[in-house]
């Protein structure tokens, strides 16, 4: 991924916990014809000293699982808010332009046994119904449904290089930055008072 030095960030415990935070990613690598496949998926994101692990699931429909069985270099998109930004909110005459959040991962990949799989499950259920009133959890699945575990492919993939790019106006002046923040604010759009409170926390 390209990132001009302004925007490239290094903290890594901010990067763990953005992946976190917006974990459902694109999955992208390469089948035996050379062709690039992917797909978008929830993803589990664990952290164990200095490494760090994304793990998920396919559809066992889907041939993209194949080819993750032994690969070196598997590429992992996590996408935050993003949002266009008008020439017309600079002081000075400007080209407009996009803000973003972005990281890209990648690793080595293995496929997970039916055990380990489950255990992956249990996380990702534990994560998004643990907290509602009889949750879907795996413990409180019936039998029937937990046996489609069969109709899925598990994987996991160990981080080897990550890349964050946080383009938020850096390069603006602050009276640019304040008038872009309040734009973006004034939107009806989820996004783009995503993109202002980004660029809010980035000033602190």
């Amino acid at each position: 991924m390209y990132i001009p030095k302004q925007y490239e960030m290094h903290d890594i415990q901010e990067m763990k916990q953005f992946m976190k935070n917006h974990a459902f990613v694109t999955i992208v690598s390469v089948n035996q014809e050379g062709k690039p496949v992917a797909t978008h998926m929830p993803v589990n994101v664990t952290d164990i000293g200095d490494e760090i692990y994304i793990s998920g699931h396919f559809a066992k429909g889907n041939t993209q699982w194949q080819t993750l069985e032994e690969a070196d270099d598997v590429l992992v998109i996590f996408q935050g808010p993003h949002s266009y930004i008008s020439s017309t909110w600079y002081e000075k005459e400007d080209v407009p332009t996009w803000n973003y959040q972005s990281i890209q991962v990648s690793g080595r990949s293995r496929i997970l046994t039916e055990q380990d799989l489950e255990k992956e499950l249990i996380k990702l259920l534990d994560r998004y119904e643990g907290h509602r009133d009889n949750g879907a959890t795996w413990d409180n699945m019936s039998d029937q449904t937990r046996k489609q575990i069969k109709g899925i492919v598990g994987f996991e993939l160990k981080v080897t290089e990550i890349a964050a790019a946080y383009k938020l106006s850096q390069s603006r002046s602050e009276r640019d930055r304040s008038q872009i923040v309040k734009e973006l604010e004034n939107s009806e759009h989820d996004l783009e008072q995503g993109v202002a409170q980004a660029m809010k926390q980035q000033g602190k």
